[in-house]
């Protein structure tokens, strides 16, 4: 109880201070969409939220507008689509920043499970997997973070991402739901901040697993095998 109170005045306060203090940046992001492409400013989206709720999540729109007659099926996102401004905010993951909106209509948190559409939600969190939907879903957590590192921008290979970052994300949303507290949450936020910085400024393309990471795929890798030697 202590915790939820604690963390949703935090969420409060730094998701209205952020967009009072980032006033001048997101008018900086509107004209330079509006320069870059035709079309809304925000994309939006609907999720699924805590409990299963669904919420429409905001951000700043990234990519060109598809046809009537397009339709996107893959899990990588097509790069021909995004222009050139757009690729930076995703880069520097300031296309999220509407999602402070979001955290303070408590659809979401700053730091929670990524929020992902019912298709998504249906196919890979039901089960044991639905522990997730215990908690709203934030801006950054475990799985988030692996998929900004690891995945996301670097695998252009749609089944190199089903293999190797699908498995991985979808266990660390897990590990969350099961390590959540406050040093947990502000680890998170300093590595997001971290994260950011090496991928934007100094451009690194290649990062070690943190401590969670490494024995969420030693764990996934060990169940491979004992599976793999049963059907042997």
């Amino acid at each position: 109880m202590f915790y939820r109170f604690v963390k949703r005045g935090f969420d409060i306060f730094n998701s209205l201070l952020a967009l009072i203090v980032l006033s001048p940046v997101l008018l900086f992001i509107i004209i330079g969409i509006k320069i870059s492409s035709k079309g809304p400013v925000l994309y939006k989206s609907e999720r699924v939220g805590k409990n299963g709720k669904s919420f429409t999540l905001l951000k700043f729109r990234s990519m060109h507008i598809l046809n009537a007659n397009s339709k996107e099926s893959s899990y990588l996102v097509n790069e021909s689509r995004i222009f050139k401004f757009g690729k930076f905010l995703r880069k520097s993951k300031l296309d999220e920043l509407p999602q402070l909106i979001n955290i303070l209509r408590s659809d979401m948190s700053i730091v929670g499970p990524r929020p992902y559409p019912s298709s998504v939600i249906n196919k890979f969190y039901g089960g044991t997997n639905s522990k997730v939907l215990y908690v709203k879903p934030g801006l950054s957590c475990f799985d988030s973070l692996y998929d900004y590192a690891h995945g996301e921008l670097f695998v252009t290979s749609e089944e190199e991402f089903l293999k190797n970052v699908i498995p991985v994300r979808t266990e660390l949303a897990k590990v969350y739901v099961d390590k959540m507290s406050i040093s947990t949450d502000i680890y998170l936020i300093f590595r997001t901040v971290v994260l950011i910085f090496d991928i934007v400024v100094r451009k690194k393309k290649e990062f070690k697993y943190d401590k969670t990471e490494q024995e969420v795929i030693d764990r996934i890798s060990k169940s491979d095998s004992v599976e793999k030697s049963f059907k042997e």
